[in-house]
């Protein structure tokens, strides 16, 4: 009797109806893990492209100021545009990804970025150069706000990871921006206009594997299974977050921004730091490299170690000491000690991905997410805004970089104190319900 029961129990698991069950199972896996290898490289390229379009600037700044007449306050301004442009455009990305899809509107974001950057060169005069760089703004300001949510979407188990993964991409391409710059508009007849328009050509590769993103269907393998049917299950919306009684998404906001604005005001005028200092162009171009690889490793490592930790109060106040260091390094010996300037101020920027993984994790849902991104991002942008064109403002009218440093300095014991304030255990969730 055993033994038939056997047979009956071999007989039952290799029929075919069993045998096909598991093929088509099998075949569904590997249908819903190529969406997501995918989206992985997508977001890998996406990164790379966020910032290629500033710190190529930066590195050629005096060379677009002198073709096209631009005084120094004008090049402040011109510097303060990336974060008034992610301020103006961030706050749409939400309600965009909800009318289109999320990967809907990365595609376009990419889009907007290799028009942006093939144009910027050849527009024309300092109205054209600023029009045709908003508009590669736009695409990166819809894109930043997008790729937290992306990640807590379809990776909520791999938050840290996911984040290190994208954020270091980011800094690969910030650094090469910042160091191929200067050797390719050499290579290319010495004129500034196609250093800058090679760039468009990496934001076109980064489209392609958005594309199957943009139909509005394409979700996450947890959300592809058809969900029952009934008023037991039937959908609930939930009403939008009161997120300006958070006085944590207020913390990380204002974090963000001051962090954003030590970013900006380094990739617009650091390599000018250094050129003043009697380094040149070619040197100083990779010094600004120098910092922005440091981001590589880092922003790998450091979102992985602050999801790990109660409180990321502590990396908060070691990346505020490195930046201080860096500052007091730039203000007495800049050409002296360049190198280990440009290694301190590398550190401290690694503000950005801790800032980015605060986000995924000071809110427990998507939805949640979404709307502390925007509102952190383009709050933080906002306060940015005056810092690069300021900077510009005290360069000129001090004759030297002596004011423009120590307010850089000023600036980062305030992050330090908002960034603690961030880092504390709690989500805006409870705090907005209250």
């Amino acid at each position: 009797m055993m033994g038939s029961m056997a047979s009956e129990e071999t007989r039952t698991m290799s029929s075919p109806h069993i045998r096909s069950s598991a093929t088509s199972e099998a075949r569904a896996t590997s249908t819903r893990a190529w969406p997501t290898r995918l989206l992985v490289l997508g977001i890998v390229l996406a990164a790379v492209n966020l910032r290629p379009a500033i710190t190529s600037l930066g590195a050629l700044l005096e060379e677009v100021r002198d073709g096209l007449g631009m005084s120094g306050s004008v090049a402040g301004l011109l510097t303060s545009v990336p974060p008034l442009c992610f301020a103006v455009f961030g706050v749409m990305a939400p309600r965009l990804a909800r009318r289109f899809g999320p990967g809907a509107v990365v595609c376009a974001g990419m889009a907007a970025i290799t028009a942006g950057l093939l144009v910027r060169p050849y527009a024309g005069g300092t109205a054209g150069f600023l029009a045709a760089s908003a508009l590669a703004l736009m695409g990166i300001a819809v894109s930043n706000v997008l790729m937290p949510v992306i990640v807590k979407r379809w990776f909520p188990d791999r938050i840290g990871s996911m984040t290190g993964l994208y954020s270091m991409a980011l800094a690969l391409g910030t650094a090469t921006a910042a160091a191929v710059t200067v050797p390719a508009t050499d290579l290319l007849g010495g004129e500034w206009q196609p250093g800058l328009a090679l760039w468009s050509g990496l934001a076109a590769i980064a489209v392609l594997p958005w594309i199957p993103f943009v139909r509005r269907s394409a979700a996450p393998p947890a959300e592809q299974a058809p969900a029952p049917s009934g008023p037991a299950h039937a959908r609930v919306e939930r009403p939008a977050l009161r997120i300006t009684r958070s006085r944590t998404a207020w913390a990380l906001a204002v974090f963000f921004g001051l962090q954003a604005t030590a970013a900006y005001i380094t990739m617009g005028w650091m390599a000018q730091i250094f050129r003043d200092a009697g380094v040149p162009a070619g040197t100083a171009g990779l010094l600004l490299a120098v910092t922005m690889v440091m981001g590589v490793p880092l922003a790998f490592v450091i979102p992985r170690v602050a999801t790990r930790l109660p409180h990321q109060g502590p990396i908060v106040l070691v990346l505020g000491v490195c930046g201080l260091a860096g500052y007091a390094g730039l203000y007495f010996a800049p050409a002296a000690g360049a190198w280990a300037w440009a290694l301190l101020l590398g550190v401290s920027n690694c503000a950005f991905p801790l800032a980015l993984t605060m986000v995924g994790m000071r809110a427990r849902t998507g939805a949640g997410v979404a709307q502390l991104s925007a509102f952190a991002q383009s709050t933080g942008y906002l306060i940015s805004i005056p810092g690069p064109l300021l900077v510009g403002v005290l360069y000129q009218h001090s004759g030297g970089w002596g004011l423009p440093i120590a307010l850089m300095a000023a600036l980062m014991v305030p992050q330090m104190i908002v960034g603690l304030l961030a880092g504390r255990d709690r989500t805006v969730e409870d705090e907005a319900a209250r």
